[in-house]
């Protein structure tokens, strides 16, 4: 049976939270965009004035290494959004590639200020609920939209490290992390290096994937799971009684030799229990009866894709 959890009060999901474990690469010259368009499963070049992108960073396998949320900062910058504990390697893998590109890669996590904003802070700053990956300047930053979260807004806040950040209430960190997994798109972390593909992950469907650039590492393995239907696992959002976290392993219950998947981010819900995305196989979801840890673990109940999948071409 599908649990549906209680949420957390509409009060306590407005706000701005400082998003500490998140950090910043900075891509700097004359062709910064078209560096990461090669490098990237999202397309660089041809971006709006008013997009942001979602990205993944593959081995030559397509098993994801970090994933971005890369936007436009001035002419000739890009900055790319991701998950601290996989800043610095990402950032040597990235450099690697260089070559004679005139660009150049630092970490600028200090020169920034990142907020994650909710609820009606996000709209206010977005001035309204675009559609996920608008980008819209604001007062000294750059306010990009995200997919919401049990319908409410979410943005991502980069501002100046001297900024002063909009009036707006304190949002607790542990209401953004659960509004990250409840908005069902995930940032990859250190436990799930090399781990999945970007559609393990969803990302065709929310935006993280292009099918129509060129190439780009691992980009004829990500463009097969797609087009030759040999796609086996998906994201899922899930609730347990049992505390849950990244990289712990999903099993079906009657297979407990096998893992048919793997946490790949989890929050405490104040209502009871914890949240999770999980990278599982199709099947194992269909048949619903799945638990972490061990086939005999805490169990797993599915809830509501918050977005549609794109449908298999």
């Amino acid at each position: 049976m599908i649990i549906q959890p209680m949420q957390p009060t509409a009060d306590t999901r407005n706000g701005l939270a400082p998003l500490t474990h998140l950090g910043v690469i900075a891509v700097q010259g004359e062709e910064a965009a078209k560096f990461l368009h090669s490098q990237l499963s999202q397309d660089f070049v041809l971006v709006a004035p008013d997009e942001a992108r979602l990205a993944a960073f593959c081995s030559p396998k397509g098993r994801m290494q970090a994933s971005f949320v890369g936007l436009r900062w001035t002419d000739g910058q890009v900055l790319l959004v991701c998950a601290r504990d996989l800043l610095a390697p990402t950032l040597k893998r990235l450099s690697m590639f260089v070559m004679r590109a005139k660009a150049k890669l630092r970490d600028a996590t200090a020169d920034f200020q990142l907020l994650g904003a909710l609820g009606p802070s996000a709209a206010t700053l977005l001035d309204g609920e675009p559609a996920p990956w608008h980008r819209r300047e604001v007062a000294g930053g750059v306010a990009v939209a995200l997919y919401p979260a049990d319908g409410q807004p979410r943005a991502l806040l980069v501002l100046p490290a001297q900024a002063a950040p909009p009036d707006a209430p304190a949002l607790p960190l542990a209401d953004w992390q659960l509004s990250e997994v409840r908005s069902g798109v995930v940032l990859v972390t250190q436990p799930l290096f090399e781990a999945l593909v970007p559609q393990m992950l969803n990302y065709e469907s929310v935006g993280g994937v292009s099918f129509k650039k060129g190439c780009y590492p691992g980009q004829e393995v990500v463009a097969r799971s797609q087009f030759r239907g040999t796609l086996k696992r998906r994201a899922y959002v899930v609730h347990a009684d049992a505390e849950l976290a990244a990289g712990q392993e999903v099993f079906q219950a009657s297979d407990a030799e096998q893992p048919t998947g793997t946490v790949v981010q989890a929050a405490a819900n104040p209502a009871g229990g914890w949240d999770a995305v999980v990278s599982v196989q199709i099947a194992a979801a269909e048949a619903n009866d799945l638990h972490a840890g061990s086939a005999t673990g805490p169990a797993l109940q599915l809830q509501p894709l918050p977005y549609a999948l794109l449908a298999d071409v």
